[in-house]
C-alpha cells in the first residue's frame, strides 16, 4: 500500500525539477542572471557597435552587460574560451586564432553587421597625381601597385633610417599588423622600407593627417570604415593579380553564448549599420569629439528606421523609452 504513494511523490519531485531545469532554460541567458560580455574593441567602427548593441540587449532584453578591454588576438582567444561572449566586429578569415577557434567550432560567426568594408595599402592622391590648387607636384608619377614601391622607398624615407622608406602598419597586436609585415615580406620590400608600427589607432591617424597638411608622402594601411576616409582623398594601391580580399565582416559569438541564447543570437545577427551612414558617423564622432557611448545613443535615437528591424516590437518600445 505504501509503495504507490512513495513512486507517485518520486515522480511529482522528478517532474518538479525537470519544469525548473526547463523553466531555467527557457528563462534564457540575461534572465537566469549571467552577463553578456562583451569584446572592448579599441577603433572606431568596433567601439560604436558595441556600444549600440550593448543597448539594445540592455534596454530591450533587460541583460547585464560588460566590456572587457584588450587587442583583438587576445579578445579573440577569451571568445573561444567564452570568457566575453561577443564580439561586434570581427573580420571573419583574417585571425589565426579566430581561424583555429571556429574550425575548432568554439566560436561562431553571425550576421552582417557591416557590408562594403576595403582595406589596403594607401598614399595621399596627390603624390602619384599633384595638386596644382596645393602647388605640390607629383612625386611617384607611375605609382599604382604595392610591387611599384621598391623604385619609390626613396619619395616616402624614414626620417629616423634615411636609407630607407617608411610603411606604416598597424599598432602591434592588431590582426592587420601580422598580415601587413608579411606582405612587405612577399613583396620583396623588407630591405626598403621600415616596418612602423604606431603605439595607438589614433597615433596613425595623427601621423596620415599631419603629412596630409604639410603635402608631404606617406605610406600607410588603413580601412573603412572610418573617420579618416572622410576627411582626405587618398589612392588604394593595388596588389599582386588574383588576390582577393573581399572582407566579411560578422559578430563574433561564443559557441556556449551561440547555443544557450538562440533569443538574443536572433537579435545580433539582423544588426547592420549601412557604411555610408556608419562613416557619417564616425566622421561626426571625430569632428565633435563625441565618445562612442553617447554616439551610440544619438545614433539609436536619430535612426529608428535601422535598428527597429533588429528587435521585436515589445524590445523597440522599451529601447524608445530609455532613450
Amino acid at each position: 500500500m505504501n509503495k504507490k504513494p512513495k513512486s507517485l511523490l518520486g515522480t511529482v519531485l522528478a517532474l518538479g525539477l525537470f519544469a525548473t531545469s526547463a523553466a531555467t532554460q527557457a528563462a534564457g541567458w540575461c534572465e537566469s542572471g549571467k552577463p553578456v560580455k562583451f569584446a572592448g574593441l579599441n577603433w572606431e567602427s568596433g567601439m560604436l557597435l558595441t556600444d549600440v548593441m550593448q543597448i539594445v540587449l540592455k534596454e530591450g532584453y533587460g541583460c547585464a552587460t560588460d566590456s572587457l578591454p584588450g587587442n583583438s588576438i587576445t579578445m579573440e582567444n577569451a571568445l573561444s574560451s567564452n570568457d566575453i561572449q561577443v564580439f561586434a566586429e570581427e573580420w571573419v578569415g583574417r585571425s589565426e586564432v579566430w581561424n583555429k577557434a571556429a574550425a575548432a567550432g568554439k566560436v561562431v560567426g553571425v550576421g552582417a553587421p557591416i557590408v562594403g568594408a576595403a582595406e589596403g595599402w594607401y598614399v595621399p592622391r596627390y603624390v602619384v597625381e599633384g595638386d596644382a590648387q596645393r602647388k605640390l607636384e607629383a612625386k611617384a608619377p607611375n605609382l599604382k601597385a604595392i610591387t611599384d614601391l621598391a623604385q619609390y622607398a626613396e619619395v616616402f624615407r624614414d626620417q629616423e633610417e634615411p636609407s630607407k622608406g617608411r610603411f606604416y602598419n598597424c599598432p602591434a597586436g592588431w590582426t592587420c599588423e601580422l598580415d601587413n609585415s608579411e606582405m612587405l615580406k612577399s613583396y620583396g620590400l623588407e630591405d626598403k622600407f621600415t616596418n612602423f608600427r604606431p603605439g595607438t589607432g589614433p597615433a596613425l591617424d595623427a601621423a596620415v593627417l599631419s603629412s596630409y597638411k604639410r603635402g608631404e608622402p606617406i605610406l600607410f594601411y588603413y580601412w573603412s570604415p572610418t573617420p579618416l576616409m572622410g576627411q582626405v582623398d587618398l589612392l588604394k594601391l593595388d596588389e599582386k593579380p588574383g588576390v582577393d580580399k573581399t572582407i566579411s565582416i560578422q559578430v563574433g559569438l561564443s559557441k556556449d553564448f551561440h547555443e544557450q541564447a538562440p533569443e538574443l543570437v536572433a537579435v545580433l545577427e539582423k544588426v547592420n549599420l549601412p557604411i555610408d551612414l556608419l562613416n557619417q558617423n564616425l566622421a561626426r564622432m571625430a569632428k565633435e569629439r563625441i565618445d562612442s557611448p553617447e554616439l551610440a545613443k544619438l545614433f539609436l535615437k536619430q535612426h529608428p528606421d535601422v535598428w527597429r528591424a533588429w528587435v521585436s516590437e515589445e524590445a523597440a518600445q522599451k529601447i524608445d523609452a530609455a532613450l
